[in-house]
């Protein structure tokens, strides 16, 4: 448990339009908290199975970043002398915080879901060309379903730093045999979740056709003028990734002021875009972007930060496989050998309550959540 500072540590008067930001602390088991939620000094986490009873609380100003560690109890004490406008903000965050999150398409999310992997691409970062045939490909998901993946993303562009451009046809021709060869797994996994992984509104349109559940764009419904019409004309479930720049030169020289407090700041303006185009919250699901227009310190700052990503009121997805994450040393391996980085960074978003994990190694990552479950239910 993390030590809480006192109220007079948090500003006495914040001007009522100071972005203010909640990242919960003091992260447990909601069975072992459930004492501190009955006599709310503490909250459930996204509606569990994890419990906060202290928020970090970061207020952005002009000279910069104010954070002070306080507990439920004192961040409540503190609310209730400040402004309506900073009450307001500070209760929706918290209620974002704690309110319980849907599952991607309806119903309770009772438990982490894995996204496995399955790219149809010549020039992917750590499987290209492995699975560019479509039989190669339907084979590949046939086994994670096997596995224990509960969603299947399929993609036929790379997006991996340098990577270059896919025309839509061309990538539509990748990516729609695949869909519908995995579509006949759905007779025995009746659960299992199809997902198109892409930025072009054309193949969106087209696979969506196909049956598939969940649109993964890389660019949050930004990147195609057309994107966010065709989503909202549909029923699937949106996964709204942060991406600074574009693949080919994300990566050279990415800047930020506050790198998760930036990434924080855009996916909450793309989900009031989605919300003006008539998608609603419940089918949103935020991707901080590992990797994407960020570089070694800063996917670090975002793993760190991953919490904070709840006050945004959506599940959240970590897309770290198999990516080096900072470390000089895993950077010189080959992807396929960062296993244990990805599993480690895997318990780690678990902890902090991340939803979703989208992963190349489902069978691995599957043992990892079935422990984190035994500690945590």
């Amino acid at each position: 448990m993390e030590s809480s500072e006192p109220t007079e540590a948090l500003p006495p008067a914040v001007p009522g339009d100071a972005p203010i930001y909640l990242s919960p602390r003091a992260l447990g088991p909601l069975a072992a908290l459930a004492p501190l939620v009955a006599a709310a000094t503490a909250l459930p986490l996204a509606g569990g199975p994890l419990a906060f009873s202290a928020c970090e609380v970061a207020i952005r100003g002009s000279e910069g970043v104010q954070q002070t560690t306080v507990s439920v109890v004192d961040l409540r004490r503190w609310m209730a002398n400040q402004g309506d406008g900073v009450v307001a903000r500070v209760a929706r965050s918290l209620d974002a915080l704690s309110r319980p999150r849907q599952h991607p398409c309806g119903g309770p999310l009772s438990r982490p879901l894995l996204m496995g992997i399955v790219n149809a691409t010549p020039d992917s970062f750590s499987d290209g060309g492995e699975h560019f045939d479509p039989a190669a490909a339907i084979a590949h998901g046939q086994r994670l379903a096997h596995a224990g993946a509960d969603i299947l993303d399929v993609g036929g562009e790379s997006t991996r730093p340098g990577a270059a451009p896919v025309a839509p046809h061309d990538e539509a021709a990748r990516v729609l045999p695949v869909l519908q060869g995995l579509s006949q797994l759905r007779a025995s996994f009746p659960q299992l979740l199809l997902s198109i992984d892409t930025h072009h509104a054309a193949v969106m349109r087209s696979a969506l056709a196909h049956g598939v559940d969940i649109i993964n764009d890389v660019t949050a419904l930004a990147g195609d003028p057309e994107s966010l019409a065709v989503a909202a004309r549909s029923n699937a479930a949106v996964v709204l990734m942060h991406m600074q720049g574009e693949p080919r030169t994300m990566n050279l020289a990415p800047r930020y002021g506050d790198v998760a407090l930036d990434v924080f700041d855009y996916l909450a303006a793309r989900i009031a875009a989605c919300a003006a185009a008539g998608i609603a919250r419940e089918r949103l699901v935020l991707d901080p972007g590992i990797g994407f227009g960020k570089r070694g310190p800063q996917n670090l700052a975002i793993l760190r930060a991953l919490a904070l990503f709840h006050g945004l009121g959506c599940p959240l997805l970590l897309g770290a496989s198999r990516k080096a994450l900072g470390s000089e040393s895993e950077s010189r391996l080959p992807p396929k050998e960062r296993l244990p980085t990805s599993l480690a960074a895997a318990m780690h978003a678990l902890n902090l309550g991340v939803q979703l994990l989208r992963v190349h190694d489902v069978a691995e990552t599957r043992r990892v959540v079935e422990l984190w479950m035994r500690l945590t239910l």
